[in-house]
């Protein structure tokens, strides 16, 4: 078995790893990791475990590297960058779930991140990505950096365009819903019941730091270019689950793109891929992608679009995942899997919950 430890064990990406973690047949649950619960089991911290696994929130320290083989941070940003400095080198895979890594280059990541001190060496051996677009690299990775959950919807949704097609894009133009568990357990005015209910809120208007971290992958991992991503982000009444809308221009040198053409393009880039599901936008009773439809799984859903009655050749991609799971504790999983040579599936068949 391999030896599991979640750190931020009392947050909601914590609360989803150890619930994955625990039906998971490969991985086994050492340790829990805290600052503000110690002492706390995980049946006290989150209401749907009820579990006596025997383990309580304890202090990180580097003594814990002889208790698992995998650590996950589930930590915010700034704590992530401490306790990767801690723990690299130590424990054979840490897998941060923060902003603290994603961002490779230096100028960007202090912008988006200001902050979140990080040691420069760390940054370049961390292995960033959607398990489905760098599976390869995080086989024996010591250090490995999951996307934020818009980042994973984004970059999975313009993956067969850049990396598959090669495209060039000009223009890229991301509208983003997201339901009220992406903020985390913080406690602001702006989430509480009754300001959330029932809103669409414009909490990042004019630009999204996911949308950075995406530029900065696809830039050096692309075979195709995009001039300009940009992103604003609403919260929506929902908890679980996000939607991203890809308004992509391609150059004009791109040539002519028909709906049958994408279509079969994006199956033919995920065709070995089993956690995203490329749908048709009428193949069901109601409009997909929706994140109702993947809510409690490890699906992303995409849908690709050519837009007939715009002339500019715009191309409109829709992604729509959980963002607990696929966005975050489903895909550390994921990423563990690849990364002790375990089939990438492993403890994640479960299919979506739908009504939720």
């Amino acid at each position: 078995m391999i030896r599991a430890g979640v750190v931020g064990a009392s947050g909601l990406a914590g609360g989803d790893l150890i619930r994955l973690i625990t039906h998971h047949p490969g991985l086994e649950l050492t340790f829990l990791g805290g600052s503000s619960r110690i002492g706390r089991r995980p049946a006290e911290l989150h209401p749907g475990l009820r579990l006596d696994l025997g383990l309580t929130v304890e202090p990180v320290t580097e003594d814990i590297a002889d208790r698992v083989d995998v650590v996950f941070l589930a930590t915010p940003a700034p704590v992530s960058a401490e306790l990767a400095a801690l723990l690299a080198d130590r424990v054979p895979a840490v897998i941060d779930l923060s902003g603290a890594f994603r961002i490779r280059t230096p100028h960007l990541h202090d912008r988006w991140y200001p902050k979140v001190r990080r040691r420069a060496d760390l940054a370049d051996r961390f292995v960033y990505g959607v398990p489905e677009l760098v599976g390869d690299r995080l086989a024996d990775a010591p250090l490995i950096s999951l996307p934020g959950c818009y980042a994973t919807a984004i970059t999975l949704g313009l993956a067969p365009l850049t990396l598959g097609l090669g495209l060039d894009l000009k223009t890229v133009v991301v509208d983003g819903k997201s339901g009220s568990s992406g903020g985390g357990l913080q406690l602001r005015t702006a989430d509480l019941h009754p300001f959330r209910s029932g809103a669409i809120a414009p909490y990042a208007p004019t630009g999204h730091r996911h949308a950075a971290e995406v530029g900065d992958f696809l830039t050096r991992d692309g075979a195709g270019t995009i001039g300009s991503l940009t992103m604003s982000a609403y919260g929506v009444s929902h908890v679980r689950g996000l939607l991203t809308s890809s308004y992509v221009f391609p150059a004009e040198d791109a040539g002519p793109l028909g709906q049958r053409e994408l279509h079969r393009a994006y199956l033919r880039y995920f065709k070995d891929h089993p956690f995203v599901r490329v749908r048709r936008h009428t193949e069901t009773l109601i409009p997909v992608p929706d994140p109702q439809a993947v809510l409690g799984s490890n699906f992303c859903d995409v849908t690709v679009l050519r837009d007939e009655e715009d002339d500019s050749g715009r191309i409109v991609v829709l992604a729509a995942l959980d963002n607990l799971v696929k966005g975050a504790a489903g895909q550390a999983v994921q990423a563990a899997n690849i990364r002790f040579g375990l089939p990438q599936e492993t403890g994640l068949t479960m299919q979506p919950v739908m009504p939720a």
